[in-house]
């Protein structure tokens, strides 16, 4: 019986082919404008949310008003971030579509490190109150200042060479001491490849304050 049963399988010669089920296709995202919203309305509640809590505890235990600064600073460093990052990407979706991806991603990246010093200084005000927030804010802003000086302009540098396009990638340039075809234009850095095939990585501001030359290929 055996036999005869493989037998006849071997003359009709199935062949049982698996096929992978497909992947489903990733989550629509949502639009920037409807996510700025979104937060914004989830800000206002949490934080109407969190008073209440707060004045319905302190009724039954007073010293917990003293807990209620520390989570609306948690709460606005996080809400705060993600409106910046919600306003980021409405300001870098028209940028996209008329100077590429490179470039949105430079302004998008400008304008989160300008909102990160402007929430830390707004937050820090807010905590302290009086004179006092505007001496901690002024400290805070000039920390901030030292500390971003360098790469806040090698990025609106940066946002001014995507946007302005004086040179475009295969161009050959001479600026900044330094001579070679653009092989990359970042947020940071302009990619330089010279004569002897090194890379070089120029800070876009030499390049913005400096005489550039662009040859004729």
């Amino acid at each position: 019986m055996y036999r005869i049963i493989r037998g006849a399988m071997s003359k009709l010669n199935f062949t049982v082919i698996f096929k992978k089920p497909p992947h489903p296709p990733p989550p629509p995202r949502m639009n920037p404008v409807g996510a700025l919203a979104v937060w914004i309305v989830l800000f206002v509640v949490v934080i109407a949310a969190v008073q209440f809590a707060f004045s319905y505890a302190a009724g039954i235990y007073p010293p917990a008003m003293d807990y209620k600064p520390y989570v609306d600073i948690l709460l606005s460093l996080f809400f705060g971030w993600q409106i910046v990052k919600a306003f980021a990407d409405i300001i870098a979706l028209p940028v996209a579509k008329r100077q590429g991806e490179t470039a949105a991603k430079a302004v998008s990246n400008l304008i989160k490190l300008i909102g990160i010093g402007a929430l830390v200084a707004a937050i820090a005000g807010a905590v302290s109150g009086g004179p006092a927030a505007a001496a901690l804010g002024g400290f805070i802003g000039l920390v901030i200042g030292f500390a971003t000086q360098q790469v806040l302009g090698q990025a609106v540098a940066g946002t001014f060479l995507l946007l302005a396009r004086p040179f475009k990638i295969g161009d050959k340039i001479v600026g900044a001491g330094q001579e070679g075809v653009v092989d990359d234009i970042n947020a940071m850095f302009t990619v330089i490849r010279d004569a002897e095939g090194n890379k070089i990585l120029v800070p876009n501001n030499k390049l913005v304050g400096d005489i550039l030359k662009i040859k004729k290929s």
